[in-house]
């Protein structure tokens, strides 16, 4: 059975006119998912009004608390000592959300007790991932 971490945490959507949203994050690992971190955001922060899921390496948090990492469509940067920047890219714009490095950090952590870094059972995740790529054969 996968193990799951929930780690409620609160965040700041930033706007581009300086204003701040605070909004509610769910933080999630998953055993089943070894190499991802998941950040939950709640429907009615969405253009759509449904939930929104961001899901990307659990490497690139760890590289983004202490030094700006990420090309893609997800990047992470410190902002001083005790905030962390996470900037959400898509083809409507971007979101940049600020949260408490303190919080980020503490998921990671516990993270590292369900599966060490570098230690993360692979073999799964690949076999899943090439099955998709060739249309489940």
């Amino acid at each position: 059975m996968p193990i799951t971490l929930e780690q409620p945490t609160g965040a700041h959507l930033l706007t581009p006119d300086g204003d701040e949203l605070a909004v509610p994050v769910t933080l999630r690992y998953t055993c089943a998912d070894a190499l991802a971190v998941h950040f939950v955001f709640p429907a009615w922060i969405s253009l759509d009004d449904e939930e929104v899921t961001w899901t990307f390496a659990r490497v690139l948090l760890h590289e983004g608390l202490g030094a700006p990492a990420g090309v893609g469509s997800v990047r992470i940067r410190p902002c001083g000592p005790a905030r962390t920047h996470v900037e959400f890219r898509t083809p409507a714009g971007i979101a940049v959300v600020r949260f408490d490095t303190s919080a980020l950090r503490r998921f990671l952590l516990r993270s590292y007790e369900i599966a060490a870094p570098g230690g993360e059972a692979v073999g799964p995740a690949l076999d899943r991932g090439l099955a998709s790529m060739l249309g489940g054969v």
